[in-house]
């Protein structure tokens, strides 16, 4: 009877993962995104194999430097499954920041993303928070040439610590790796959150809370307005 009850509870425990598990590799060559299809499906439903080209899976313009000229100072240009279809399913994202003298990429997460940074030109000052109750901050100041990496779903930054332009090229291992702005999320929610609730929160008063849901919160997602962004997509 015990043997029994040990195969029975065996046999259970692995039906049971089974039920849970998911396959993390693509199952074919590739799934290029149909963004007609009506499907629902995590990520895009794929293109028939025999309309796909070279061009799904190709995109250019990122040796480009774009247009600084914002609240921000910095611009986002991105290679995501958004402008190369082919990256569907592949679990990749390539981003280009550009900066302006003291351009900042403000507090953000990547819900759904570990992000690589690897300076290109100029002097870039990055770092992430680890999450509560420790709260540690780990910091670099990065030069060209410098890698640093942000772990999944911790607040980060970076910002141009130097006196001329800088660019940053930017890597997620997710095609769409979501971004939330800590600053508009909070204070630029839509309806607002209750204003009480976030001077208890920040210890502020309800004046100052006031005034800052009142404020116009600038979004690097909307500086490149030639690239539909991966920031933007939630």
């Amino acid at each position: 009877m015990a043997s029994s009850k040990f195969i029975f509870l065996a046999f259970f425990a692995i039906t049971s993962s089974l039920c849970f598990a998911f396959d993390p590799s693509p199952l074919q060559d590739f799934c290029v995104a149909d963004f007609t299809s009506q499907v629902f499906v995590n990520g895009f439903a794929c293109k028939n194999p025999t309309t796909v080209t070279a061009e799904d899976f190709f995109v250019s313009g990122l040796n480009n430097r774009a247009n600084t000229m914002n609240p921000l100072g910095v611009n986002i240009s991105t290679a995501s499954v958004f402008q190369v279809p082919g990256l569907n399913t592949l679990g990749l994202t390539l981003v280009r920041i550009d900066y302006a003298p003291g351009g900042v990429n403000p507090p953000h997460t990547h819900p759904r993303a570990t992000e690589v940074i690897v300076v290109l030109e100029g002097t870039i000052y990055a770092g992430f928070v680890s999450s509560s109750p420790n709260d540690t901050l780990y910091s670099k100041v990065l030069s060209a040439g410098d890698v640093f990496v942000f772990p999944q779903s911790l607040t980060h930054f970076n910002m141009n610590y130097g006196k001329s332009n800088a660019t940053a090229l930017v890597a997620f291992n997710s095609q769409n790796p979501g971004t939330i702005i800590d600053a508009n999320n909070l204070f630029g929610a839509t309806p607002p959150i209750n204003d009480y609730l976030l001077a208890k929160a920040f210890q502020l008063s309800k004046e100052t809370i006031d005034e800052l849901q009142a404020k116009t919160w600038p979004n690097p997602a909307a500086t490149n307005i030639t690239t539909n962004n991966v920031f933007g997509v939630n």
